[in-house]
């Protein structure tokens, strides 16, 4: 019989972050299935505050705090995926890995199946009071006075790999890095040595291709007239197809919207990376100077000659804390003058707000990407003509009461003046502040737990 290693893995992925289309999984894991190859689906639902803001839910609810649209997700396809032996990893577990596989077990119950054995990784959480000093020794005077939220180690692939090697249908974690998901099962599958660098640094890049999901098949690369994309409303997410030596072939459910072209895996390759010659990851230091792009069919691009050097000594933490509060308002002007209206409220705001703090001014469709936090453009003498413009207006204090003026001020506005404004909007919430350390690898401990 011959070695399962022998074949090649496909890794599909359903999710490039928190929020993502919940129809997206089931073509993907039909397409694996279909394959009749070792596969695994990927869920990637993480950004640099979901875990913060998990964390506050969690405050709230202590069975909370995972991705809340976990069951949504895994409806759809978890029979298929425990029938046909395709292997789900994801950081969906957020601030509440343990939560996330108890409702996957009881999803399973409501489902009719047998109970999934699901491994929970444990380590990357560093928001106790056990790791103060670490938090503290790492960032020194940026160390947040303010009571910390989540603090959050970056971690990488080879608890992963443990897990799949040791029976798991399902890996939740919380806080890996994105391309670590896609490494991990490839760990497993073809049992690399964690020091074998080229081989590691491919199979990091095709988790950076697949990690933003439909980034790579189209989506975000759309732009019409310019860079025209058939079937959006339909868009199939990526699947990469990875060799013994670590080589991806880029592909996406067949009959999907969207396309694979060298343009979108170019396009993708090049997201967030610093510096193409060492992307710094858990697992090693990536560089894709030397990489080939290539079509090899139809939605099918080869991404080959990606090399690898040795992994940092240190991990990524980031540090959310408690910085006060988020006040913002909206107001709608239309008609004759309508931009001249909404510059007197900005105006009316800025003198009565004064003294609370940087007031920052848009006027959305006019000025407001392209502004800054100074809304120095309100003293331009020169008033465009602008027919239908919306003002916001927003403000960050440490404390409640004041940022809760805005909120009143904006109200205020309906009779108060200016003539015809309407549609108001507003919103408070707690704000949060984050700083990023480096630790050293040896004081994060990572380890997984089954839990079936």
């Amino acid at each position: 019989m011959a070695n399962i290693a022998d074949k090649k893995l496909l890794v599909g992925c359903a999710a490039g972050f928190s929020g993502d289309r919940t129809d997206a999984a089931l073509p993907v894991v039909q397409a694996l299935i279909a394959s009749g190859q070792p596969a695994v689906l990927i869920f990637e639902t993480l950004a640099e505050r979901t875990l913060a803001l998990a964390q506050l839910a969690r405050r709230t609810d202590p069975d909370a705090g995972y991705e809340p649209l976990l069951v949504d997700l895994l409806r759809p396809v978890l029979a298929q995926c425990l029938q046909h032996g395709v292997r789900i990893v994801s950081n969906f577990g957020a601030a509440n890995p343990h939560g996330a596989a108890r409702r996957i077990h009881a999803l399973a119950a409501e489902l009719g199946l047998g109970r999934p054995r699901i491994a929970v990784l444990q380590g990357d959480d560093l928001s106790g009071p056990e790791h103060r000093a670490l938090l503290q020794a790492a960032l020194g005077s940026a160390m947040p006075a303010e009571p910390i939220v989540s603090a959050n180690a970056y971690i990488g692939a080879q608890a992963i790999a443990d897990a799949l090697r040791a029976g798991a249908d399902i890996v939740v974690c919380g806080r890996v890095a994105d391309p670590s998901l896609v490494l991990g099962p490839a760990l497993a599958h073809y049992g690399w040595a964690l020091d074998d660098w080229d081989r590691l640094a491919r199979a990091t890049m095709a988790g950076h291709l697949l990690e933003c999901g439909a980034q790579v098949t189209g989506g975000y690369f759309a732009d019409p007239g310019y860079k025209d994309v058939a079937g959006l409303a339909q868009l199939g997410y990526p699947i990469a197809e990875i060799d013994a030596d670590g080589h991806c072939t880029i592909t996406k459910p067949p009959g999907t919207g969207g396309c694979i072209t060298e343009r979108t895996v170019k396009e993708q390759l090049l997201y967030e990376l610093h510096d193409p010659a060492a992307y710094l990851t858990p697992d090693v230091v990536a560089d894709i100077t030397t990489a080939r792009v290539t079509t090899v069919g139809a939605d099918a691009v080869r991404l080959e000659g990606v090399q690898g050097h040795a992994r940092p000594a240190t991990l990524k933490v980031n540090v959310c804390f408690e910085s006060g509060w988020f006040a913002e308002g909206e107001i709608s002007y239309a008609g004759p003058r309508a931009e001249a209206r909404a510059r007197l409220a900005g105006e009316v705001l800025r003198e009565r707000l004064s003294g609370l703090g940087p007031l920052r001014i848009d006027l959305i469709g006019v000025t407001s990407l392209f502004g800054d936090d100074t809304s120095l453009w309100l003293d331009d003498p020169t008033v465009g003509d602008a027919r239908d413009v919306r003002l916001r207006v927003a403000l960050q204090h440490r404390d409640h009461a004041s940022a809760q003026r805005l909120v009143r001020e904006v109200t205020a506005l309906y009779t108060c003046g200016p003539a015809g404004g309407g549609g108001v909007r507003t919103a408070m919430r707690p704000r949060l502040g984050t700083v990023s350390c480096l630790v050293p690898r040896e004081a994060v401990a990572v380890h997984f737990e089954l839990v079936d």
